[in-house]
């Protein structure tokens, strides 16, 4: 099977600045994450959206793609493409281009191992009830992170020394690693396993994080739920995930939200539906009744002649939009109900008015329909 087109992936188009692929790379990858979307392909389209972001990303592999596409120019000329030379795709296509051409020049992209670079994000999962995702409520969550060891600054060395630059890979991070192929020696690089990419050796190491430079701990995060959230969307605060590196910026935390159902309502994006019991005497002759709303109760007209199924509107009686573009509504179906027991002086009744208007009783309704109602006024 054909690879998609790495922008369709995204979702993005060719003249897509980094921030912009950026975006939509953390957005799809939320949204396919394996942990968050249980569909049967989920995890094949995260793995897609994150190759895609890989190549994307990098403006070697992206001139390279815009060039080639998928189809690695030197397929027919040796097979160099899909040989796993330092990493696979692309990185081995540059790693051998560097080895016939000059590995050491300008045009190679290797990370500084010492930059700043943002920490991890993270993510929490929250369960709240219909009522406070509706109006939205104030709590504090408890969640493990690392952070920056504080008796070293995490620098992981112990108070009074300083790491020392490899000596295996001088500080680049990398080690450079000569392989025989039918086509020649070559030269891959590799994360230098003395240092672990980092460019540093500790030779003292801080006591308190053993080296690492980080600290597992639990931390308290107040958050503010905001009103209108629903099931499966997520709150993004900025600079609560994961502690940087090297001084780099902390992740982010991304609360997602598990909404319980409710008893009464449904809710159908901003707007509520529930159901309402009326008598067929109400329905033919017309009433005034209470209908339970998320605040309080509602009085709701029923005109005569009401038909079972009939959806009335409450404009206003919804849910808050969560981006705050005014309030969703309230809709009430009702549903005519057929009593169940009735004395002889009631049935004599409904005969004789069968007999005049040529029609016959409707059907039961089940009991614990009237018990949701009931619970539902119970519960204001």
């Amino acid at each position: 099977m054909s690879k998609r087109d790495y922008y369709e992936v995204l979702g993005v188009s060719k003249s897509a600045s980094k921030d912009e692929i950026k975006k939509a790379y953390r957005k799809l990858s939320k949204q396919y994450h394996p942990d968050i979307n249980k569909e049967p392909d989920a995890a094949d389209k995260f793995k897609e959206i994150a190759e895609a972001y890989e190549v994307l990303s990098d403006d070697q592999k992206k001139a390279h793609y815009d060039q080639f596409g998928h189809t690695d120019p030197n397929q027919g000329y040796g097979g160099f493409g899909g040989s796993d030379f330092g990493g696979g795709g692309f990185g081995g296509f540059e790693d051998i281009f560097n080895t016939f051409f000059g590995g050491g020049g300008g045009g190679s992209r290797r990370r500084d191992p010492n930059a700043p670079r943002q920490g991890a994000d993270l993510q929490y999962t929250m369960t709240v009830s219909f009522e406070e995702a509706a109006f939205g409520k104030e709590t504090d969550i408890e969640i493990p992170r690392e952070e920056t060891c504080e008796t070293c600054h995490g620098s992981g060395a112990k108070p009074g020394t300083t790491p020392e630059t490899c000596q295996h890979c001088h500080g680049t991070g990398q080690l450079n690693v000569e392989q025989n192929t039918p086509f020649g020696r070559i030269v891959n690089r590799r994360t230098c396993h003395h240092c672990n990419g980092t460019g540093k050796e500790i030779k003292h190491k801080c006591s308190t994080c053993g080296g690492r430079g980080k600290v597992q701990k639990r931390k308290t995060i107040h958050v503010k739920i905001p009103a209108g959230i629903d099931d499966g969307q997520q709150l993004r605060m900025a600079g609560q995930g994961e502690a940087g590196i090297n001084g780099g910026p902390a992740g982010d935390l991304y609360v997602v939200f598990q909404v319980r159902q409710h008893e009464f309502f449904e809710r159908d994006g901003d707007d509520i539906y529930c159901e309402m019991p009326i008598t067929f005497v109400q329905a033919a002759l017309g009433d005034e009744i209470e209908v339970p709303a998320l605040k309080g109760k509602v009085k709701l007209k029923i005109p005569a002649g009401t038909q079972t199924g009939k959806k009335f509107r409450l404009k206003g009686k919804g849910i808050p939009n969560v981006r705050g573009y005014g309030v969703g509504d309230q809709y009430i179906i009702v549903r005519i109900i057929t009593p169940t027991k009735l004395s002889d002086k009631q049935r004599h009744l409904l005969k004789e008015f069968a007999d005049i208007s040529g029609s016959s009783p409707i059907g039961e309704h089940e009991e614990s329909f009237f018990s949701k109602v009931k619970r539902a006024f119970k519960s204001e």
